[in-house]
């Protein structure tokens, strides 16, 4: 049995695919800033992936990470109140790593970083205020806790994901 992500930047959809059929989809949110592959750009890199790392096995849906590590801290009104200027990273965590030499992977042509792993480019939880649909993220792919917590028990290490 195989399983692949596809997230599609138009749509801001992902689609579960097992065995080249669509079990599921998701609206998310990728980056406001649109596609690109650049460090420093913003933007959702595109290609082919996999997942590299997951985080969040076992912690409750509202965990609140900061550099990959839950914090100790569940998401709330009042701790939103409280951090106004965070990203919120919630939930779970899968970290993309390019596929693509070049594109996605390491430098390109004239030199620029296009790494998405080395970018912290993850497939995360984010508030339930935060819309989906629409693109709103620093580069990363948003979803709702409560779906990516379904999503995560779906897909191992090492998981294709396409991003268009």
């Amino acid at each position: 049995m195989t399983i692949q992500l596809h997230i599609d930047t138009q749509t801001q959809a992902l689609y579960l695919m097992r065995d080249g059929q669509m079990v599921r989809s998701f609206l998310v949110s990728t980056a406001k800033n649109g596609t690109g592959q650049a460090e420093g750009s913003g933007c959702t890199p595109l290609g082919k992936h996999q997942i590299s790392e997951k985080f969040g096995d076992g912690l409750p849906n509202n965990a609140v990470f900061v550099a990959r590590r839950f914090t100790g801290e569940l998401y709330d009104d009042n701790l939103a109140c409280e951090h106004p200027e965070r990203d919120w990273i919630l939930g779970r965590i899968l970290w993309l790593d390019g596929c693509e030499e070049g594109i996605n992977k390491g430098c390109d042509a004239d030199g620029i970083c296009v790494d998405t792993k080395s970018r912290y480019v993850y497939i995360h939880g984010t508030p339930d205020t935060e819309p989906m649909g629409v693109p709103m993220s620093h580069g990363c792919v948003r979803m709702r806790n409560e779906e990516l917590v379904w999503l995560y028990d779906q897909v191992a290490v090492g998981c294709e994901v396409i991003i268009r």
